[in-house]
């Protein structure tokens, strides 16, 4: 696991590291799968991150989401399995989907 600068943790917020967890089987430190919070995501109450995930710069991951992918730096994701709803400004902002436009 790997947490980088001012990073937000909501209280009871889970983060994972094995993909295959059984009690009964004896694992190696390296069969632990690596997971990336990049600076100033935050990561909401009750969320959960599975192992193998990168959650991207100024991600805001929602109070009980669970990520089963890779959040987009900036990206507002939210539900069971968590899905982008939106994106989000460095000043903390929502934007909604309809007002990105690609070009």
């Amino acid at each position: 696991m790997t947490i980088e600068d001012n990073v937000f943790l909501g209280p009871n917020c889970v983060l994972t590291n094995d993909p295959n967890p059984r009690a009964y089987i004896k694992k190696s430190a390296d069969s632990v799968v690596e997971t990336l919070i990049r600076n100033h995501a935050t990561v909401g109450a009750n969320a959960t991150i599975v192992c193998g995930v990168t959650v991207g710069r100024y991600a805001f991951i929602g109070a009980g989401a669970v990520v089963i992918r890779s959040v987009p730096d900036f990206a507002l994701v939210v539900g069971n399995p968590a899905r982008q709803m939106a994106w989000m400004c460095v000043c903390a902002q929502r934007i909604p989907m309809t007002a990105v436009r690609t070009f």
